[in-house]
């Protein structure tokens, strides 16, 4: 069987400048783990660091890096801490502010590290407990977010939401 690589290696091998020095397609197809073989593409998060490496390495794109790091993670930030009160990912989004911080901030990578070992030892928690108490907590997590949802409604918009819904039910 003829791989890509060893096509494009075949391919190759017959241009004019690599005349009488053509290897056999097995040869060429060395996978990209084996040393000698061609050069593995880095990933995206190795492009990310390299770039961001090329960015440190001037001053003045440091310091350019630091400022847009600083108010892209602000503004991340914010928006998920006004989602916070709303039913919604205002957290995930929250953390996601704080992930970008963590980019060039120590201290926000040390906070994003203590968030998640954290977030790990209550699902652990959560997951050992047994249905009744899984239920309790889902029950008490949507009477919170009930209550956020009403004190967001009645202190923002002047609707109060459940004696509205206590005079419909009187009502009808």
């Amino acid at each position: 069987m003829v791989t890509n690589q060893a096509a494009l290696g075949a391919v190759s091998a017959s241009s004019p400048e690599d005349a009488g020095s053509a290897a056999p397609p097995e040869a060429m197809a060395a996978p990209a783990s084996v040393p000698g073989g061609p050069p593995k593409r880095p990933r995206w998060r190795e492009r990310i660091r390299l770039t961001l490496e090329v960015i440190r390495a001037n001053p003045t794109g440091r310091i350019a890096l630091k400022v847009f790091i600083a108010l892209a993670g602000l503004l991340v930030v914010a928006l998920g801490a006004a989602l916070i009160p709303l039913p919604g990912p205002g957290w995930l989004i929250v953390l996601g502010g704080i992930g970008i911080w963590a980019i060039e901030f120590s201290w926000a990578r040390k906070l994003l590290d203590f968030t998640r070992r954290n977030l790990r030892k209550w699902t652990t928690w959560v997951t050992r407990q047994s249905w009744p108490v899984r239920l309790l907590l889902g029950l008490v997590g949507m009477i919170f977010v009930g209550a956020v949802v009403w004190l967001t409604v009645r202190f923002s918009f002047g609707i109060d939401l459940v004696a509205s819904f206590l005079n419909y039910i009187a009502t009808h």
